[in-house]
């Protein structure tokens, strides 16, 4: 149960938004500009390389939490790009990461490692970095602190 009182929760939201977003920001940008990726390219070809190397379309959409056309068009970009193909396969399509959007993301995941250190992690002691993962873990797994 939380301990916050009337008002506060507003207040915690609207700090805790706001912390995020100059984070990502700053992360995405300097990611964006050593590698010339989007953040929502990145996203996918992390995701698919989390995944093996290919998933169903319908699965890394609801993976990646996203609309489905969104990941459409998103996708029609990358192939042309060629960092993943797209194959018709029984009641769906697959999409498979390729050789050149698996080379983009190896370039591009020691930037995003250096600027999340630079822009989070080293804003942090050691202690509040294993605490921020607790509650960020809890959060994503939807349980509620006792």
């Amino acid at each position: 149960m939380s301990t916050v009182g009337s008002g506060e929760a507003t207040e915690l939201w609207l700090r805790w938004k706001r912390a995020h977003e100059l984070v990502r920001a700053a992360v995405i940008a300097e990611t964006t500009a050593a590698s010339g990726v989007s953040e929502p390219e990145l996203s996918v070809l992390v995701c698919l390389h989390e995944s093996g190397g290919s998933l169903r379309q319908n699965a890394l959409a609801a993976a990646l939490g996203w609309d489905r056309t969104r990941l459409s068009h998103l996708l029609t970009r990358m192939t042309d790009r060629a960092y993943v193909a797209r194959d018709k396969v029984a009641n769906g399509v697959e999409v498979v990461l390729r050789p050149q959007g698996r080379e983009v993301l190896d370039a591009t995941l020691p930037t995003l490692e250096a600027a999340t250190r630079r822009h989070l992690l080293d804003r942090l002691g050691p202690d509040d970095a294993a605490t921020l993962k607790t509650l960020v873990d809890r959060l994503l797994s939807g349980e509620r602190g006792t």
